[in-house]
């Protein structure tokens, strides 16, 4: 190994690791203000990859029936709650359907739009508006009665979704995978290095999402009010904070994220209906270098990942995943130790 492999090398992580830092930064947004380590945010990534590469080959995506199968069921569940409080038919009828509205819109947007391989930039962000409802779709359905449950069920609840979310990509999606178009082809050379503009719009990506999550969390009395949520539902509630409200907001921006996340790794590898799992998988380990609670931390985190998966693929290929998956074992020994030990409330 010499200089120039280590730059290939650190240039490659880093890249890498600006994936896993908005996959971290997703995990720990849906943690700060649900308490859910949402395990199936690999499936969002892979569902964006894979929803785009179906519009490039003019085909409707299954992700569009899928949104809109999950948002007649919420508004069937809504319909029985209003009436069970006394809501009268004519009252629960538009209320019903205008929350049919905004899915109804996209599938048929997207019926007209695939056929007609408009260009990539439009066909991303199609990609995203059908990826991004299904966050907090998915909370409605899964998440948002079970709210008050400990994290121990929420995390069962969390394999039941994944398990779920994998085995309609493969429906959807098939077990061919695919691979994406650059939205940059533009290659900028210095010496042994080599930077493609694709990786360039990654870590501007990743910058901005980093800092605007941050800012939004840490400084404005909006995000703060979201954290609340987590630490005190009840007590959030009589302030007056809306808690489904976040849970929904949370959900929505990690379906962002991820359908995000795979519209920019889709140029650079083959994706598959399973392939978010181990991608989702690094983020999490990012994210425990936080806290699941720490942004910056967690983007370091996934840096670090980023670089230990480039430096271990060259040293020792075969054994990368075991030592990326490895290195959380001695985060949490310290975080364990330098918090202590606190019991559970009920």
């Amino acid at each position: 190994m010499d200089a120039s492999i280590v730059g290939i090398l650190m240039l490659d992580g880093a890249t890498n690791g600006a994936i896993y830092a908005l996959l971290a930064l997703a995990i720990v947004l849906v943690f700060a203000v649900t308490r859910v380590i949402f395990i199936p945010q690999g499936e969002f990534v892979a569902y964006g990859a894979l929803t785009l590469a179906l519009l490039q080959l003019g085909r409707v995506p299954g992700t569009v029936w899928l949104l809109l199968g999950l948002a007649l069921i919420a508004a069937l569940l809504d319909a029985v709650a209003r009436m069970r409080r006394g809501q009268p038919a004519a009252q629960v009828a538009p209320a019903v359907l205008k929350s049919l509205v905004v899915p109804v819109l996209i599938v048929a947007v997207t019926w007209w739009a695939a056929p007609r391989k408009f260009p990539l930039l439009i066909q991303s962000l199609l990609t995203l508006a059908i990826v991004t409802p299904l966050g907090p779709l998915v909370y409605r359905l899964a998440y948002e009665k079970l709210a008050d449950a400990t994290v121990l069920v929420l995390l069962i609840v969390s394999v039941g979704v994944h398990f779920a979310l994998t085995g309609l990509g493969l429906v959807f999606f098939g077990a061919e995978g695919f691979r994406n178009p650059s939205f940059w082809d533009a290659r900028f050379s210095a010496g042994a290095l080599s930077l493609s503009g694709q990786t360039i719009i990654i870590f501007l990506v990743s910058i901005a999402l980093i800092v605007a999550l941050f800012l939004f969390f840490e400084r404005t009395l909006r995000g703060k009010a979201r954290r609340a949520t987590a630490v005190n539902r009840l007590g959030a509630r009589l302030m007056g904070i809306s808690t489904s409200g976040a849970g929904h907001l949370s959900f929505g921006l990690a379906a962002f994220i991820g359908a995000l996340s795979g519209l920019l790794i889709g140029p650079a590898t083959t994706m598959f209906y399973d392939s978010g799992f181990l991608i989702g998988l690094k983020g999490f380990v990012a994210a425990i270098f936080g806290g699941l609670a720490s942004y910056p931390a967690a983007a370091l985190g996934a840096i670090f990942v980023g670089l230990l998966e480039s430096f271990g693929s060259f040293w020792a290929s075969a054994f990368k995943e075991v030592i990326v998956f490895t290195v959380i074992i001695p985060v949490l020994l310290w975080r364990s130790f330098q918090h202590g030990h606190a019991d559970e409330e009920e």
